[in-house]
């Protein structure tokens, strides 16, 4: 069964908020509290909160996290390279390929390094694909070093890009895109080549 997705934009950048629903059982997962608990907490009025998903440890995508878990005993998820770098608790680790069951509603685990140690996606198993601040439309996510950018750029072409082109992402700031739309430009700038000490804001048009 497929989930029931909402998007609850949080806090002042703003953060997308994502909540899973499975609606014949009534249960939910929350995906990056950044902030606002109570505007998140109404979005999933009437499910069962089982688990909090956590793409990455950056503070404006875990702000509410401690009032959201003592509102909802939800187990927390979180990949452990990003729990010791933001000095996070957790309950439960994201593993590249993990399954991870909703109500029984299934999603898939990836882990995309780059933006963050950390940083890991949601497939939802039906062309739909959560993926935090691993990429947007027209680029990346920052990057803090050229060889946090070396590993991005190597997410971007063994991972992300490697998803059929029908495939919808849904990052954690902005709109959702597609990522047969993203190919072209991200194709140009691989032929364009680019600096070894390139990071930060990076545009596929740039």
């Amino acid at each position: 069964m497929t989930f029931d997705l909402r998007l609850c934009r949080v806090g002042p950048w703003p953060v997308n908020s994502y909540i899973l629903v499975n609606e014949q059982a009534r249960t939910s997962a929350i995906v990056d509290p950044g902030a606002d608990p109570a505007e998140i907490l109404k979005q999933v009025s009437g499910t069962n909160v089982s688990d909090i998903l956590i793409t990455h440890g950056h503070e404006d995508h875990v702000g509410a996290l401690g009032e959201i878990r003592k509102a909802t005993s939800a187990l927390v998820h979180l990949h452990p390279a990003d729990a010791a770098l933001f000095h996070i608790k957790y309950d439960l680790p994201l593993v590249d390929g993990k399954e991870i069951f909703i109500g029984g509603s299934r999603l898939r685990v990836l882990h995309t390094p780059g933006h963050t140690p950390g940083m890991c996606c949601f497939d939802l198993g039906d062309g739909r694909i959560l993926v935090g601040d691993t990429v947007f439309k027209d680029g990346p996510g920052k990057t803090w070093s050229a060889e946090d950018f070396t590993r991005q750029m190597q997410t971007m072409q063994e991972i992300v890009f490697a998803w059929p082109d029908e495939t919808l992402f849904f990052p954690g700031h902005g709109d959702f895109g597609r990522i047969g739309d993203e190919r072209p430009l991200f194709e140009a700038f691989l032929r364009r080549g680019w600096s070894s000490a390139l990071f930060g804001d990076v545009t596929w048009s740039a």
